[in-house]
């Protein structure tokens, strides 16, 4: 099911946020969304699942007009969403952050968990620990699992490398080509290569599209099909991820 999103305007009190912003993502297909800090990418998701209103513009997922839904409505229609920050519940289980979309949903877990425990099998072992215990990159492998038990039929991810350790980071373009799209294994601390395995993974089953905001552009160019670069609210160039050129990255995306 294919994710477009058609000419959005966003607005905060006043100051344009975002402008004539359009993309789509197909299903099996990784867009990066890249930019600077502050050129509009976390608006641009949080436009799409509904958390902030739309001056102008359309969001359409298959045939449905996502538009002026609320946002547990577009959830249901298939989207799944993982904010910057995770925003788990530190005081619950792990069992239980992953229940909630279920449960949100009216719907009683399967065996749709195993497919988790598949991308992240580090989760399978802390089942009963607190959500607030876990490391950084633990937590997000949780709240990516969380939302794909939503059944999504297109995923926004929103850095889904932050807070894991920079040092790694490198790492983590080799490690998703070397290993193998099921029998997942644990790398000790390389946590954020689990993240990004876990994207190809998801990519190979070619089923759910994933919207991707991400900083590391080694990171976006390993797991990416396209690319969308933002710059003052608007796409200020696009393409296939080998399409970018240095010229662009240090237009763009340098600090």
């Amino acid at each position: 099911m294919k994710l477009e999103l058609s000419r959005l305007h966003v607005s905060y009190d006043g100051s344009r946020i975002l402008r004539d912003v359009s993309l789509t993502v197909s299903p099996g297909e990784v867009v990066c969304l890249m930019g600077r800090n502050g050129v509009g990418k976390t608006t641009t998701l949080k436009a799409v699942i509904g958390l902030v209103r739309l001056d102008q513009g359309t969001v359409r997922l298959g045939d449905q007009d996502l538009s002026g839904m609320r946002p547990e409505a577009r959830a249901r229609s298939g989207l799944g969403y993982v904010p910057q920050g995770r925003d788990i519940f530190p005081g619950l289980t792990v069992w239980e952050n992953l229940r909630i979309g279920a449960v949100a949903q009216g719907r009683k877990l399967n065996g749709e968990a195993e497919r988790v425990f598949t991308l992240f099998p580090v989760l399978k072992d802390m089942l009963q620990r607190k959500g607030g215990v876990l490391s950084g990159g633990q937590q997000q492998q949780l709240a990516i699992g969380r939302a794909l038990l939503t059944n999504p039929k297109i995923l926004l991810l929103d850095e889904p490398t932050e807070g894991i350790q920079p040092n790694i980071i490198d790492q983590i373009g080799e490690t998703i080509k070397r290993l193998s799209a099921y029998g997942l294994h644990d790398d000790g601390p390389e946590r954020a290569a689990e993240i990004g395995q876990a994207i190809q993974a998801l990519r190979r089953e070619g089923q759910i599209g994933i919207l991707l905001v991400e900083q590391y552009l080694d990171f976006c160019i390993e797991v990416g099909d396209t690319f969308h670069i933002m710059d003052r609210g608007a796409v200020v160039a696009h393409g296939a991820i080998n399409e970018l050129s240095d010229q662009m990255v240090r237009q763009h995306l340098t600090v």
